[in-house]
């Protein structure tokens, strides 16, 4: 597979990603006591949001390079 192919599919996969959820989104579990039987946990939401029309740009430049042919050598 070629770093052109691989990289059109990142950037297909990136601009679904963002349009569908709006950024990219985590949830980070943090232990705050274990104590034996007790444990106490915090969660907290982390990520970045990405403005729509970038997940489109991306998608749509992944799809010109997933599409395009490949170059012939005379």
């Amino acid at each position: 597979m070629s770093a052109r192919r691989i990289i059109g599919i990142a950037l297909v996969t990136f601009g679904v990603v963002v349009v569908l959820w709006g950024g990219l989104f985590w949830t980070d579990k943090d232990k705050i006591i274990d104590a034996g039987p007790v444990e106490v946990t915090t969660e907290h939401r982390e990520g970045f949001s990405v403005p729509p029309i970038v997940g489109g740009v991306a998608f749509v430049v992944g799809a010109v390079l997933l599409l395009l042919p490949k170059r012939r050598t005379v």
